[in-house]
């Protein structure tokens, strides 16, 4: 039977107009690609578009999604994880002695009958899908073979002290385990289980007898397992090469960072060590760069306030400021805010410590504090290079505040972070830092306070009735709730660890500096007549805000107590 051409299907399909097959066909002769990748290059067919055509043209079924793998995850000893990445394809199930493989190139035939061969298939089905699917389909594969850090551990027990404290050099790809060294597939290993688990950080923390090692998942610490004492010093040796410390160095605390892959995802490791009685304490914060920035509507905020959101971002000058603690996400809410005025026709500047993100279109300063920057110094700079909009990192002392208020008083837009419980608390820090109320109330547009709280895992979720002291403590009765008195929590499943949680979203509290809030400020700088007043005006409080979310059975009446007690 004779394969028609894509050019054929195409044409006969009416999947793209006689221009854009046109242009396709110019740009496949100039460069000497095939029409597949000219078309996509040109942006004339999506990646889905052109692989059902492909289908179309082969009689091969397309597959958006590629379900649960059903092959043996031993089959990566006789395929090799950089065999399938090269090729493209990844064995999913046998149907009798019929082997499906989802390939993304139809032409690619040599590869497939290897894989036929190699596991003496019958018969071997293509399925068609995308490249992120197959790439992602093959870290699941791997992930189910790779054995745990803990079995790791345990077959350490039975190893002498030599063989552990081989070969320390560093690799490319770390899913992709094939050195035999414990300490680095030990290493190698708990940074893939801290991603898969969607761990923000890494503990390796030594005690006297044992060494823990914990992540912190959702804002909370868990246990993951314990270390011999023996291999201390080579995990926390292994830890440094990786990030270009210095391993003779003990005494001191060091900082660095690793830049590593896994599978399709760029991450990065930033790296701190620091003595302690017990040895090296190290911690690893984990930043996925290859993820995608969130958007402002999937931060957790309710229509009402990210339409006051929205006019904030719309004003020429003026500072708007996002308090919280550390950790309670004010850099990505930044972050979205700035991606959303984002544009050709505007100079955005940043002065950050460190760029956890980099954004395209922004010019990103990194603190540097050896070299002379700080947020103070870099500030005064960025002043001079005609910017639009700029972001100052935090405001720490009283210096990087007042070139802050100079820039916003004259005609810029100034995003900053500030470490108060509140958002009225901002105004008294600004001001006990040495700023004049005046000054406040004629730069400041806005405060915004927010917290991150865990959602509730959405595989085991299940309703009951609260308690009334605990509605209480929300502010809410049993008559109040939209939900006929119940509310919602999870059980504890393989999907959130048996936490009940799985995610984050945000809960907010923004004070828009109005007329009657300025003249309070004139008054007085007392944080809780400036928010009594903001009340009246209106403003949610973040335990308000968190009572909503606790209504729409997003998040628990616990998690808002816990992160909103004064």
């Amino acid at each position: 039977m004779r394969i028609p051409s894509l050019e054929e299907v195409l044409r006969s399909g009416n999947l793209v107009d006689e221009a854009g097959l046109s242009k396709a066909l110019a740009i496949q002769k100039e460069k000497g690609i095939s029409l597949k990748d000219a078309l996509v290059g040109a942006g004339i067919l999506s990646d889905v578009e052109i692989l059902k055509a492909l289908g179309r043209q082969w009689d091969i079924e397309y597959m958006h999604m590629l379900g649960e793998l059903e092959v043996d995850p031993a089959i990566l000893d006789q395929l090799p994880v950089a065999f399938l990445r090269r090729y493209n394809m990844v064995p999913l199930k046998w149907q009798g002695e019929t082997l499906i493989v989802a390939v993304n190139d139809p032409l690619e035939q040599e590869a497939l009958f290897d894989i036929g061969r190699v596991l003496a298939a019958k018969d071997i089905r293509r399925v068609l899908a995308g490249r992120q699917e197959i790439h992602s389909a093959i870290n699941r594969l791997n992930d189910l073979k790779n054995e745990s850090a803990q079995d790791i551990v345990n077959d350490m027990e039975e190893e002498g002290e030599d063989d552990i404290l081989l070969d320390l050099e560093n690799i490319q790809d770390i899913t992709v385990m094939e050195t035999d060294a414990p300490i680095i597939k030990l290493v190698n290993r708990l940074m893939v289980q801290a991603f898969r688990e969607r761990a923000s950080d890494i503990h390796i923390e030594p005690f006297q007898s044992e060494v823990k090692i914990r992540f912190r998942v959702d804002g909370i610490l868990h246990d993951v397992l314990g270390l011999p004492k023996r291999i201390q010093s080579a995990v926390v040796s292994r830890v440094k090469v990786m990030a270009n410390l210095n391993i003779a160095e003990k005494r001191l605390p060091q900082d660095g960072r690793i830049g590593i892959k896994l599978g399709e995802h760029s991450v990065d490791l930033r790296v701190s060590t620091v003595p302690t009685v017990n040895g090296e304490r190290v911690v690893m914060r984990i930043l996925d760069k290859s993820s995608v920035l969130l958007g402002l509507e999937e931060l957790g905020f309710y229509p009402d306030d990210l339409e006051i959101v929205a006019k904030l971002l719309k004003q020429e000058h003026g500072i708007v400021l996002v308090t919280g603690p550390t950790g309670s996400g004010k850099t990505t809410t930044l972050y979205s805010m700035l991606s959303r005025i984002n544009s050709p026709d505007k100079n955005i500047l940043t002065i950050e410590d460190p760029i956890e993100y980099q954004l395209k279109g922004i010019g990103q300063i990194p603190v540097n504090t050896k070299v002379g920057v700080t947020f103070a110094s870099g500030l005064r700079s960025i002043v001079r290079q005609d910017p639009d909009v700029i972001l100052v990192g935090e405001i720490r002392d009283l210096e990087t505040a007042e070139i802050a208020i100079q820039a916003a008083l004259t005609g810029h837009l100034v995003f900053s972070t500030l470490h108060t419980n509140d958002s009225a608390t901002a105004i008294t820090r600004l001001i006990d830092m040495g700023i004049e109320p005046f000054l406040v109330t004629s730069s400041v547009n806005a405060i915004l306070a927010q917290r991150l709280v865990r959602e509730i895992c959405t595989d085991c979720r299940q309703a009951y009735y609260p308690e009334t002291e605990s509605l209480m403590e929300l502010g809410l009765t049993k008559e109040m709730l939209r939900t006929d008195g119940f509310l919602y929590r999870g059980a504890g499943c393989q999907e959130c660890l048996n936490t009940g949680y799985k995610g984050r979203s945000g809960i907010y509290e923004i004070l828009v500096m109005s007329d009657t809030i300025k003249s309070t400020i004139l008054k007085t700088s007392d944080s809780n007549i400036i928010k009594k007043q903001a009340i009246q005006e209106g403003l949610h409080t973040l335990r308000e805000d968190g009572a909503r979310k606790v209504e729409d059975g997003i998040t628990t009446i616990e998690e808002v107590l816990r992160v909103t007690q004064q």
